[in-house]
Protein backbone atom coordinates (compact mmCIF):
# COMPACT_ATOMS: atom_id res chain seq x y z
CA UNK A 1 0.00 0.00 0.00
CA UNK A 2 1.27 3.63 -0.83
CA UNK A 3 1.30 6.45 1.00
CA UNK A 4 -1.25 8.06 -0.77
CA UNK A 5 -3.49 4.69 -0.16
CA UNK A 6 -2.86 4.23 3.34
CA UNK A 7 -3.24 8.69 3.90
CA UNK A 8 -6.99 7.85 2.09
CA UNK A 9 -7.92 4.62 4.62
CA UNK A 10 -6.93 6.65 8.01
CA UNK A 11 -8.99 9.80 6.62
CA UNK A 12 -12.13 8.33 7.69
CA UNK A 13 -11.07 7.00 11.02
CA UNK A 14 -9.92 10.82 11.46
CA UNK A 15 -13.04 11.71 10.40
CA UNK A 16 -14.88 9.63 13.08
CA UNK A 17 -12.54 10.93 15.85
CA UNK A 18 -13.87 14.24 14.83
CA UNK A 19 -17.50 13.34 15.14
CA UNK A 20 -17.39 12.10 18.31
CA UNK A 21 -16.75 15.52 19.78
CA UNK A 22 -18.83 17.05 17.73
CA UNK A 23 -22.20 14.63 17.59
CA UNK A 24 -21.85 14.10 21.08
CA UNK A 25 -20.70 16.89 23.03
CA UNK A 26 -21.09 20.86 21.29
CA UNK A 27 -24.21 19.59 20.87
CA UNK A 28 -27.10 20.11 23.36
CA UNK A 29 -27.52 17.81 25.96
CA UNK A 30 -31.50 17.00 24.25
CA UNK A 31 -29.96 16.32 20.97
CA UNK A 32 -27.33 14.27 22.27
CA UNK A 33 -30.12 11.85 23.64
CA UNK A 34 -32.65 12.06 20.88
CA UNK A 35 -30.55 12.24 17.08
CA UNK A 36 -29.34 9.35 15.81
CA UNK A 37 -25.68 8.55 15.99
CA UNK A 38 -22.97 7.02 13.29
CA UNK A 39 -22.81 3.51 13.80
CA UNK A 40 -19.06 4.12 14.76
CA UNK A 41 -20.20 5.96 17.69
CA UNK A 42 -23.17 3.35 19.36
CA UNK A 43 -22.28 3.37 23.24
CA UNK A 44 -19.98 6.04 23.27
CA UNK A 45 -20.37 9.25 25.74
CA UNK A 46 -20.66 9.75 29.05
CA UNK A 47 -22.52 8.39 32.06
CA UNK A 48 -21.80 10.95 34.67
CA UNK A 49 -21.03 9.92 38.09
CA UNK A 50 -21.14 12.82 39.96
CA UNK A 51 -20.10 12.62 43.73
CA UNK A 52 -18.64 8.94 43.41
CA UNK A 53 -15.30 7.68 44.04
CA UNK A 54 -12.76 6.96 41.63
CA UNK A 55 -11.14 3.51 41.86
CA UNK A 56 -8.13 4.88 43.63
CA UNK A 57 -6.19 1.86 44.03
CA UNK A 58 -5.55 0.88 40.12
CA UNK A 59 -2.37 1.04 38.84
CA UNK A 60 -0.80 2.53 36.07
CA UNK A 61 3.06 3.44 34.80
CA UNK A 62 3.76 7.39 35.14
CA UNK A 63 5.96 9.45 32.40
CA UNK A 64 9.15 8.24 34.25
CA UNK A 65 8.71 4.64 33.90
CA UNK A 66 7.38 4.60 37.70
CA UNK A 67 5.00 2.03 38.57
CA UNK A 68 1.74 4.31 40.80
CA UNK A 69 -1.11 3.73 41.89
CA UNK A 70 -4.05 6.42 41.34
CA UNK A 71 -4.27 7.62 44.87
CA UNK A 72 -1.05 9.25 45.27
CA UNK A 73 -2.53 12.31 42.94
CA UNK A 74 -5.00 12.71 45.57
CA UNK A 75 -3.74 14.66 48.61
CA UNK A 76 -6.75 15.37 50.51
CA UNK A 77 -6.01 19.27 49.67
CA UNK A 78 -5.99 20.08 45.96
CA UNK A 79 -8.44 19.01 43.80
CA UNK A 80 -7.60 17.37 40.40
CA UNK A 81 -8.20 17.80 36.52
CA UNK A 82 -8.31 15.03 35.17
CA UNK A 83 -8.66 14.14 30.38
CA UNK A 84 -8.61 10.64 28.96
CA UNK A 85 -7.69 10.15 25.32
CA UNK A 86 -4.72 8.94 23.82
CA UNK A 87 -1.31 10.15 23.43
CA UNK A 88 -1.20 8.36 19.10
CA UNK A 89 -4.64 10.61 18.83
CA UNK A 90 -4.20 12.51 15.79
CA UNK A 91 -6.67 15.51 16.63
CA UNK A 92 -9.47 15.33 19.02
CA UNK A 93 -7.46 14.47 22.01
CA UNK A 94 -4.78 17.40 20.95
CA UNK A 95 -7.86 19.87 20.71
CA UNK A 96 -8.74 19.10 24.25
CA UNK A 97 -5.65 19.20 25.89
CA UNK A 98 -4.83 22.52 24.10
CA UNK A 99 -8.21 23.96 25.27
CA UNK A 100 -7.59 22.92 28.53
CA UNK A 101 -3.96 24.66 28.41
CA UNK A 102 -5.39 27.47 26.77
CA UNK A 103 -8.26 27.85 29.66
CA UNK A 104 -5.63 26.84 32.75
CA UNK A 105 -3.12 29.87 31.11
CA UNK A 106 -5.70 32.18 31.95
CA UNK A 107 -5.39 31.69 35.86
CA UNK A 108 -2.87 32.64 38.42
CA UNK A 109 -2.80 29.52 39.60
CA UNK A 110 -0.65 26.43 38.01
CA UNK A 111 -1.08 23.08 38.31
CA UNK A 112 1.32 21.39 41.36
CA UNK A 113 0.39 24.46 43.37
CA UNK A 114 -3.29 24.87 43.82
CA UNK A 115 -4.04 21.81 41.87
CA UNK A 116 -2.65 18.73 40.00
CA UNK A 117 -3.10 17.57 36.79
CA UNK A 118 -3.61 13.79 35.32
CA UNK A 119 -3.95 13.17 31.85
CA UNK A 120 -4.55 9.21 31.25
CA UNK A 121 -4.16 6.88 28.15
CA UNK A 122 -7.15 4.68 26.81
CA UNK A 123 -4.38 2.76 24.60
CA UNK A 124 -2.62 -0.19 26.23
CA UNK A 125 -0.25 -0.43 23.71
CA UNK A 126 1.12 3.41 24.68
CA UNK A 127 4.03 3.60 26.38
CA UNK A 128 6.26 5.80 29.27
CA UNK A 129 7.86 7.15 26.61
CA UNK A 130 5.20 8.34 24.07
CA UNK A 131 3.46 10.03 27.90
CA UNK A 132 6.92 11.75 28.63
CA UNK A 133 7.01 13.15 25.01
CA UNK A 134 3.41 14.23 25.24
CA UNK A 135 4.27 16.08 28.51
CA UNK A 136 6.95 17.71 26.96
CA UNK A 137 5.36 19.30 24.25
CA UNK A 138 2.29 20.28 26.70
CA UNK A 139 4.46 21.98 29.68
CA UNK A 140 6.18 23.54 27.07
CA UNK A 141 2.65 25.33 26.02
CA UNK A 142 1.80 25.66 29.13
CA UNK A 143 4.75 27.46 30.59
CA UNK A 144 4.48 27.34 34.42
CA UNK A 145 7.57 25.94 36.57
CA UNK A 146 5.72 24.07 38.79
CA UNK A 147 3.79 22.06 36.40
CA UNK A 148 6.70 19.26 35.97
CA UNK A 149 5.56 18.45 39.36
CA UNK A 150 2.05 19.19 38.75
CA UNK A 151 0.47 17.59 35.35
CA UNK A 152 1.07 13.58 35.29
CA UNK A 153 0.92 11.73 31.93
CA UNK A 154 0.08 7.94 32.78
CA UNK A 155 -0.07 4.60 30.26
CA UNK A 156 -1.49 1.24 31.87
CA UNK A 157 -2.64 -1.85 31.33
CA UNK A 158 -6.02 -2.72 29.66
CA UNK A 159 -7.66 -3.87 33.00
CA UNK A 160 -6.25 -0.34 34.96
CA UNK A 161 -8.12 1.59 31.80
CA UNK A 162 -11.47 -0.38 32.36
CA UNK A 163 -11.43 0.47 36.13
CA UNK A 164 -10.88 3.97 35.65
CA UNK A 165 -13.14 4.90 32.78
CA UNK A 166 -15.96 2.80 34.05
CA UNK A 167 -15.39 4.64 37.61
CA UNK A 168 -15.37 8.42 35.88
CA UNK A 169 -18.54 7.04 32.88
CA UNK A 170 -16.17 7.58 30.63
CA UNK A 171 -17.55 5.31 27.25
CA UNK A 172 -15.57 5.20 24.32
CA UNK A 173 -14.87 2.28 21.61
CA UNK A 174 -11.95 1.34 19.74
CA UNK A 175 -11.99 1.24 15.67
CA UNK A 176 -11.15 -1.13 13.23
CA UNK A 177 -7.18 -0.88 13.23
CA UNK A 178 -7.25 -0.52 17.09
CA UNK A 179 -4.71 1.62 17.38
CA UNK A 180 -7.43 4.92 17.53
CA UNK A 181 -10.73 5.28 19.17
CA UNK A 182 -13.70 7.24 19.15
CA UNK A 183 -13.92 9.09 22.54
CA UNK A 184 -15.86 12.08 24.06
CA UNK A 185 -14.31 15.90 24.59
CA UNK A 186 -14.40 16.30 28.50
CA UNK A 187 -12.40 17.34 31.29
CA UNK A 188 -13.53 15.53 34.56
CA UNK A 189 -12.78 18.08 38.01
CA UNK A 190 -12.36 15.55 41.34
CA UNK A 191 -12.02 16.24 44.86
CA UNK A 192 -9.12 15.90 46.85
CA UNK A 193 -10.37 12.72 47.98
CA UNK A 194 -10.97 11.52 44.47
CA UNK A 195 -14.98 12.01 43.66
CA UNK A 196 -15.99 13.39 40.49
CA UNK A 197 -17.51 16.85 41.33
CA UNK A 198 -17.66 18.36 37.69
CA UNK A 199 -17.66 17.22 33.99
CA UNK A 200 -16.23 20.17 31.89
CA UNK A 201 -17.73 19.19 28.37
CA UNK A 202 -16.50 20.23 24.67
CA UNK A 203 -12.45 21.53 23.35
CA UNK A 204 -12.71 25.24 24.73
CA UNK A 205 -13.63 26.31 28.20
CA UNK A 206 -13.54 29.53 30.42
CA UNK A 207 -10.86 30.11 32.93
CA UNK A 208 -13.11 31.28 34.90
CA UNK A 209 -15.57 28.18 35.33
CA UNK A 210 -12.49 26.30 35.60
CA UNK A 211 -11.11 28.50 38.47
CA UNK A 212 -14.97 28.15 40.09
CA UNK A 213 -14.77 24.60 39.31
CA UNK A 214 -11.61 23.65 41.07
CA UNK A 215 -13.08 26.50 44.43
CA UNK A 216 -15.99 23.93 44.34
CA UNK A 217 -14.22 20.79 44.06
CA UNK A 218 -12.08 21.85 47.14
CA UNK A 219 -14.85 23.40 48.71
CA UNK A 220 -13.52 26.18 49.46
CA UNK A 221 -10.12 24.55 50.33
CA UNK A 222 -8.29 26.45 47.60
CA UNK A 223 -9.14 30.38 46.51
CA UNK A 224 -10.76 33.24 48.29
CA UNK A 225 -13.66 33.80 50.84
CA UNK A 226 -15.26 36.05 47.86
CA UNK A 227 -14.67 32.77 45.53
CA UNK A 228 -16.99 31.27 48.09
CA UNK A 229 -19.63 34.06 48.17
CA UNK A 230 -19.24 33.58 44.10
CA UNK A 231 -20.54 29.98 44.54
CA UNK A 232 -23.45 30.78 46.59
CA UNK A 233 -24.71 33.19 44.18
CA UNK A 234 -23.63 31.06 41.21
CA UNK A 235 -24.42 27.79 39.87
CA UNK A 236 -23.11 25.77 37.56
CA UNK A 237 -25.18 25.29 34.06
CA UNK A 238 -24.33 22.47 32.06
CA UNK A 239 -26.55 23.27 29.27
CA UNK A 240 -23.93 25.80 28.41
CA UNK A 241 -20.73 24.88 30.15
CA UNK A 242 -20.30 27.46 32.84
CA UNK A 243 -21.30 29.29 35.69
CA UNK A 244 -24.77 30.81 35.93
CA UNK A 245 -26.61 33.76 38.55
CA UNK A 246 -28.67 31.36 41.24
CA UNK A 247 -31.53 33.66 41.03
CA UNK A 248 -32.90 32.13 44.87
CA UNK A 249 -28.85 32.20 46.38
CA UNK A 250 -28.97 35.37 44.67
CA UNK A 251 -32.45 37.14 46.47
CA UNK A 252 -31.13 35.17 49.72
CA UNK A 253 -28.16 37.01 49.61
CA UNK A 254 -30.15 40.45 48.71
CA UNK A 255 -32.26 39.69 51.45
CA UNK A 256 -29.58 39.11 53.96
CA UNK A 257 -27.94 42.34 52.72
CA UNK A 258 -30.77 44.15 53.14
CA UNK A 259 -31.24 43.43 57.12
CA UNK A 260 -27.76 44.01 57.59
CA UNK A 261 -28.28 47.13 56.16
CA UNK A 262 -31.73 47.62 57.67
CA UNK A 263 -29.67 46.56 61.25
CA UNK A 264 -26.75 49.09 60.73
CA UNK A 265 -29.22 51.62 60.15
CA UNK A 266 -31.28 51.24 62.97
CA UNK A 267 -27.50 51.03 65.12
CA UNK A 268 -27.16 54.38 63.57
CA UNK A 269 -30.14 55.72 64.37
CA UNK A 270 -30.24 54.24 67.95
CA UNK A 271 -26.52 55.51 69.02
CA UNK A 272 -27.69 59.10 67.68
CA UNK A 273 -30.88 58.99 69.91
CA UNK A 274 -29.04 57.67 72.37
CA UNK A 275 -26.65 60.73 72.13
CA UNK A 276 -28.97 63.36 71.76
CA UNK A 277 -30.56 61.88 74.98
CA UNK A 278 -27.83 62.31 76.95
CA UNK A 279 -26.96 65.79 75.87
CA UNK A 280 -30.38 66.69 76.57
CA UNK A 281 -30.08 65.44 80.22
CA UNK A 282 -26.62 67.22 80.75
CA UNK A 283 -28.15 70.64 79.43
CA UNK A 284 -31.15 69.97 82.45
CA UNK A 285 -28.86 68.99 84.97
CA UNK A 286 -26.83 72.40 84.27
CA UNK A 287 -29.63 74.33 84.76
Amino acid sequence: MNSREASARHAPRTAVTILAAGALLLAPASAQRTEPLPEELEGVGITEHLDETLPLDVRFVDDEGREVVLAEYFDGKRPVLMTVGYYRCPMLCNLVLNGAVEALSGLAWSAGDEFQMVTVSISPDETPGLAKFKKQNYLAAYGRRTAEDGWHFLTGPQESIDALTAGIGFRYRALENGREFAHPAVIFVLTPDGRVARYLYGLKHDSETVRLSLVEASDGKVGTTIDRVMLFCFHYDATVGAYAPAAMNLMRAGGALTVLLLAVSLAILWRRDARRTKTAAAAGSAR
